[in-house]
């Protein structure tokens, strides 16, 4: 899973990534000190692991893991060039999701490039530079398709979508809140690749003080509002105490998050939002080789899941043996659940749920 992290220079960004990451991005006070991409790879954390490597003595474990960009700040212009924005765009054309941070904080310290704390407004900016990226892109795809349906009827349909994508963009709203349920424009769709057909996530960055008041915060109620608009997730994080929790063994975090009255670390309810915003879930393979977290698609089947591991267990699948973390918790032991049936048999119809804990038959 890729994630790029983007949004206006010095709102928190490079910040926030090398909190979660701890890769040691340069973070300073002017715009574009991020030009190439920062990558990070940060482990999935899942306690249902911890267990599973306690019951069965487990020699490794492996957990699924999400890879952060951290890509540049855009402006205004950036596609058009403004920034380097046109190599800034690129970048988020290579990931699956974008994880917008938008600044929620007073700090005549830091500078806002735009001069003030609007939130709503920086939002703005940056989906209108991806929305003319887009209808850059969407009106030389017309073009081509015009000239080649002179000769391929069969091209009209494509012709028409592309259209009333293109007055979607016209009309200043991202392609995601464009519904689409026919499968064949629903492949069109993902192979265009579209900025704005990118699901979001919006991180507002807020202060310190605002923790536990996150409520009386206008700027974050804002988004709030502005996300339910396009089916968009928010979450609220606070880069400096971020910054902070990864200097922390895991003891001394959990004691900082009480004191601070906060549930969990940012990075947790960020994946954790993630996951809902790409419809993920994993599943758990165990043994005393190793247990294992796999990230799949909710909604997949037995042999879909099996292919994760690798092709020739869906090409070759016969049945899965599953039961659920929770009943074999229950159950203390794999051979109290055997004893008690509650390890099921399934087959190539079965369609997998977080937190199964499976193990693929298969012959190729």
């Amino acid at each position: 899973m890729k994630l790029g992290i983007v949004g206006l220079p010095n709102v928190g960004k490079s910040t926030l990534f090398n909190a979660i990451t701890n890769a040691g991005a340069e973070s300073a006070n002017y715009p574009f000190c991020t030009i190439e991409p920062n990558v990070g790879t940060v482990a999935v954390p899942d306690e249902r692991l911890d267990n599973l490597e306690l019951m069965y003595s487990a020699k490794k474990k492996i957990f699924t893991t999400i890879e952060f960009y951290d890509i540049a700040g855009l402006v205004k212009g950036a596609s058009k060039g403004e920034g380097l924005g046109n190599q800034f765009l690129s970048h988020i054309r290579e990931v699956e999701s974008i994880v917008h941070v938008v600044r929620c904080f007073e700090d005549e310290n830091i500078t806002h490039v735009e001069g003030t704390i609007d939130p709503i407004r920086d939002i703005s900016i940056i989906d209108l530079e991806l929305i003319l990226a887009d209808l850059e892109i969407i009106s030389k795809r017309i073009a081509k398709t015009e000239k080649a349906a002179k000769g391929d009827k069969n091209l009209f349909k494509e012709l028409e979508f592309l259209k009333s994508l293109q007055e979607t963009l016209e009309s200043e709203m991202p392609i995601r809140s464009v519904e689409v349920s026919d499968p064949e424009l629903q492949k069109l769709l993902k192979g265009y690749n579209f900025l704005t057909a990118k699901p979001v996530l919006y991180v507002a960055n807020i202060a310190e003080d605002d923790i536990g008041n996150e409520d009386k915060n206008i700027h974050l109620k804002a988004i709030k509002e502005h996300a339910s608009k396009q089916d968009a997730e928010v979450i609220w994080i606070c880069g400096k105490i971020e910054s902070e929790l990864i200097e922390l063994d895991d003891d001394e975090k959990q004691m900082f998050l009480e004191e601070l009255g906060i549930e969990s670390a940012g990075l947790d309810r960020l994946i954790k939002a993630s996951y809902k915003l790409l419809g993920l879930i994993s599943f758990l393979t165990a043994g005393e080789k190793e247990v294992r977290a796999w990230t799949i698609k909710e909604g997949w089947l037995a042999p879909q899941a099996a292919g994760r591991i690798h092709s020739d267990f869906e090409r070759g699948f016969i049945k899965a043996s599953v039961i659920h973390y929770d009943t074999l918790m229950d159950c203390k032991t794999m051979q109290v659940a055997k004893e008690k049936g509650l390890l099921r048999i399934e087959g190539k119809e079965y369609e997998v749920k977080d937190g199964d804990i499976i193990e693929f038959r298969f012959n190729v």
